[in-house]
């Protein structure tokens, strides 16, 4: 999961664009962030975005590859792990994908 969401980020930011992932403990979840200063997410776009084969609306406008599956199961894994998924965006300026984990007791 972690793997698709960098993936996304470097397939959406542009040459001499910035990504930035950390990672961290909150109390009792592990915590990853993935920014990125790349296209970002239109908000017509962002009620379908973890949807099985949704892609939005503005990746079609740069050349890239997808199936639309990846935020999909990312979502998917996330919720049989007990975590959860969540992100920022603003269109034009990047995202930032959160992705948070129970951690053992």
């Amino acid at each position: 999961m972690l793997l698709n969401l960098v993936s996304n980020a470097v397939k959406f930011t542009p040459p001499g664009g910035t990504i930035a992932i950390a990672m961290g403990r909150e109390g009792q979840l592990a915590r990853w962030s993935i920014t990125d200063s790349g296209i970002g997410i239109p908000q017509a776009s962002r009620a379908r975005l973890f949807e099985k084969f949704y892609r939005a609306d503005n990746v079609t406008a740069i050349e890239t590859e997808g199936t639309g599956l990846g935020l999909y199961l990312v979502r998917l894994v996330m919720e049989q792990l007990g975590g959860q998924v969540t992100y920022v965006s603003k269109e034009g300026k990047g995202s930032t994908f959160v992705v948070t984990l129970p951690i053992a007791a």
